[in-house]
């Protein structure tokens, strides 16, 4: 085994790279612009870098994991591929009828989302199976070939097979599949079965067209990143980060993209849970503040909350994913002024170029971080350990030509008001993953990394009455380390429809050993010298007859008795009551399908501790009049984070300078640097003062 790992998080400002030594705990930190115009390059040329500032051979490399956004803005942009659909008889308008769902009841003109197979590439082929699986209307082969053809004729780039029941007979969608790559067979194609195996046509047909039009889009971007690694001469083949938090290969990822689009914050998630096991801690909020976009996830007991659907651009997107809720609030957010004369912030970003106007690059239009170095928040001076010049002029023009003039308020005013308006964006967000799931955030810790987490975290604990903030050594790249902090994970799901009755265990228990099989194929193609242990976890959904979703139940093995299903049926009727307040003990109770989880335990890094002993006053590097929420101008100690030592304690107020972030530590808040060089936030006394119950 080599010696040497490597992370990428790729941001929508910002990729961060990290090289790990894994005999000595060596770590290595790189930073570079985002290249939006062609990312490969751009994490490739960062890659070259971090081995060159490293002194580290390619060749001495294990593997390399990347986390990616590449799917998510294709879809939020549109950029995806021209996608063919290939349907039943009679169901070409399905993408467009959905739901019939009307967000706002009296508007005239709701605009509806853009699915990627516009009505034109879509083709109905006669077939048609219940939905039991019993045959009805054979597959016309001839239709497929022709609906093949002819969409190849009009220039689509995918093609997505789906078919009306085919979770319970495939075989109609598996035959198609051959006769497309048949017909065309360098074709980028997908059924719905291998996507989502599952009931409920019009989620099925949605998230599988998605993942067709993200095949080329992926297919492209990882060939060139994968040629890149191999040529330069890593052992291994590059991994990716998945949304549910496990790495897979690269062949997995071009066949579902659909699973990667929190490929990247997912990273942040399982770093959060790597904090939380070496601090002691089992509930945490992850809060990842980057340039673009704040992402969020509650952490309870050391395990990610998870989602089965997301709304991406618009489109119920089904895919096994970390409940990550994201809003546009990021460093490089823009302030604006709207119709009405209010202040707004986000969720348009200045993105990497040209950038907050304070980094000199061009941009003109005020930011969040503009915001930042006018109220003395970050340094004035540099950023990035002097590799950044800053341009607190340019800030204040931005603001003054844009807001002070239409708001009639002074610059430090607006930039008052653009910090608050964030504020309370982000507190709103995690009111979202905690209060609307019956969770109270005083309960958690809030564990602030990206670039620009660290600088609002105490606000935002505060504002969200949570009284403990835990801040990482290497915020900033805090998401790259958790990508080495990955096994490698894959779910499945299967519809059984059957009644949760006795006569149904045996079509229960063979749809458990379908999927069983399913995923011992996905272990021995995923499976490598650096895996550990193999874990399963295995679930099953219910819901009351006629019900339109169901609650899911985790149970010990692939199997039932009647034993099991009895206490199946219990367990639903209480978890019922528990979520939604009632329960129907005497109504009938339905299986509607079968979930199951591997996860690959590989190799991770452990946790490096720091040197003890060190003075306070070494650390300290001036000061500078900084603003806070509760005195406003105060003139505030700067230190410098690599010089803080283990067992050091301070107190606020206090600015902590790093390469990759900033850290704010407001009047009455308490510090400890931990063994691990930790930044423990105590805002207690904080919270007593204001009157507030921690």
């Amino acid at each position: 085994m080599g010696n040497f790992w490597i992370g990428i998080d790729t941001g929508g400002t910002f990729t961060d790279l990290v090289l790990r030594d894994a005999e000595s705990d060596r770590c290595v930190y790189h930073k570079v612009p985002t290249q939006t115009k062609d990312p490969a390059k751009g994490i490739l040329d960062g890659v070259r870098e971090l081995l060159h500032i490293s002194s580290v051979r390619a060749n001495d490399v294990d593997f390399v994991v990347l986390g990616t956004t590449l799917a998510t803005n294709a879809v939020l942009e549109g950029k995806w591929a021209r996608t063919g659909l290939i349907t039943s008889a009679g169901f070409g308008d399905l993408l467009d009828i959905a739901r019939q769902r009307r967000p706002h009841y009296f508007d005239l003109d709701v605009p509806k989302p853009i699915p990627p197979s516009l009505r034109d590439d879509r083709i109905e082929v006669p077939e048609r199976v219940q939905y039991d699986g019993a045959p009805i209307t054979g597959l016309d082969e001839k239709a497929v070939r022709d609906a093949v053809a002819t969409l190849r004729e009009r220039g689509v780039g995918a093609i997505a097979i789906c078919f009306l029941h085919s979770y319970a007979n495939p075989e109609h969608e598996r035959r198609a599949l051959q006769i497309a790559r048949e017909t065309w067979p360098n074709a980028y194609v997908c059924t719905s079965e291998d996507v989502l195996p599952e009931m409920r046509e019009y989620e099925r047909f949605v998230t599988a067209t998605v993942n067709a039009s993200l095949m080329p889009v992926m297919d492209r971007y990882l060939e060139q990143f994968e040629h890149g690694v191999r040529d330069m001469g890593v052992k291994r083949p590059a991994r990716v980060m998945q949304s549910n938090g496990g790495a897979v290969t690269a062949a997995t990822v071009r066949r579902l993209p659909i699973n990667t689009f929190f490929s990247g914050p997912a990273g942040g998630v399982m770093a959060t849970v790597a904090v939380g096991r070496d601090v002691g801690k089992k509930g945490l909020v992850a809060f990842d503040m980057g340039g673009t976009s704040t992402d969020v996830c509650l952490v309870k007991d050391l395990n990610p909350s998870m989602k089965s659907e997301r709304q991406m651009g618009g489109l119920p997107v089904r895919a096994p994913t970390f409940d990550i809720h994201t809003i546009g609030a990021g460093g490089g957010s823009l302030a604006w002024i709207d119709a009405g004369g209010m202040l707004k912030v986000g969720p348009q970003s200045a993105s990497a170029y040209p950038g907050p106007a304070a980094y000199g690059r061009g941009g003109d239009k005020p930011t969040v971080t503009d915001a930042n170095v006018l109220l003395g928040r970050l340094s004035p001076v540099s950023l990035l350990d002097g590799r950044m010049k800053v341009y607190p002029d340019n800030a204040a023009g931005a603001i003054r030509t844009t807001l002070c003039e239409s708001l009639d308020m002074s610059i430090e005013d607006a930039a008052i008001g653009i910090l608050k308006i964030a504020t309370v964006h982000m507190t709103g967000a995690v009111r979202v993953i905690s209060v609307e799931q019956g969770e109270d955030p005083r309960d958690y810790a809030l564990v602030a990394f990206g670039g620009a987490g660290p600088l609002h975290a105490a606000e935002v604990a505060l504002a969200a009455g949570m009284k403990d903030v835990i801040v990482p050594p290497r915020p900033g790249l805090l998401s790259a380390q958790g990508l080495l902090q990955s096994d490698q994970r894959g779910d499945f799901s299967m519809t059984c429809l059957v009644p949760a009755e006795a006569a149904s265990i045996d079509r229960v228990n063979t749809a458990f050993r379908d999927l069983n099989e399913r995923i011992a194929a996905w272990v021995k193609d995923e499976s490598s010298d650096i895996a550990l242990s193999v874990k399963h976890t295995w679930r099953i959904g219910l819901r009351y007859l006629g019900q339109s979703s169901e609650l899911t139940l985790e149970i010990e093995a692939a199997h039932i008795d009647a034993a099991i299903l009895n206490g199946l049926r219990a367990a639903f009727h209480q978890k019922h009551e528990d979520l939604l307040g009632y329960q129907l003990a005497s109504h009938d109770v339905q299986v509607v399908n079968v979930r199951g989880s591997v996860i690959i335990e590989t190799t991770k890094p452990s946790t490096i501790k720091i040197q003890e002993g060190g003075d306070l006053a070494s650390a300290k590097d001036g000061e500078r009049r900084v603003w806070f929420a509760s005195t406003g101008f105060v003139d505030t100690p700067i230190f410098k984070r690599g010089a803080l030592s283990a067992g050091t304690r301070f107190d606020g107020p206090a600015v902590i300078e790093q390469m990759d972030t900033t850290t704010v530590v407001p009047p009455g808040a308490h510090v400890l640097v931990d063994e691990y060089g930790y930044l423990h936030l105590d805002l207690a006394d904080i919270l007593a003062a204001q009157g507030v119950q921690a």
